[in-house]
């Protein structure tokens, strides 16, 4: 199955959730977040712009299910701090599906491996 390519539209809304939900993120502060530091590496939109998937890298990588967790019990503020950011750009506020993004820790694991 080949993976349909963005629309230009998706792209932008994309970028401007990524934007917006990382300064949500940093305003509620790390220790909202037992410490960890939470990064929105990407988001992605469907084409009808109903859900996002929000890809997130947390560092330490150790706490990242536990605060994965917390975003998820979350989601509704989250999604409702977003909505007052984008309520002139958009006429739905996309549903957030929070993913984690391990390729940083990946990345870290190779690097180990080939210094080794």
């Amino acid at each position: 199955m080949m993976e349909q390519q963005e629309s230009t539209r998706q792209l932008k809304v994309g970028r401007q959730l990524q934007r917006d939900l990382a300064e949500i993120l940093r305003q509620q502060g790390m220790s909202a977040y037992h410490g960890a530091m939470i990064t929105v590496t990407s988001v992605r939109v469907s084409p009808d712009l109903a859900l996002a998937r929000v890809r997130i890298s947390i560092f330490p990588s150790n706490q990242a299910l536990e605060v994965l967790q917390l975003l998820q019990k979350q989601v509704k503020t989250i999604r409702g701090e977003l909505g007052r950011r984008v309520a002139k750009q958009l006429r739905i506020v996309p549903e957030l599906v929070f993913q984690l993004d391990d390729s940083l820790d990946y990345a870290e694991r190779i690097d180990q491996l080939l210094t080794q």
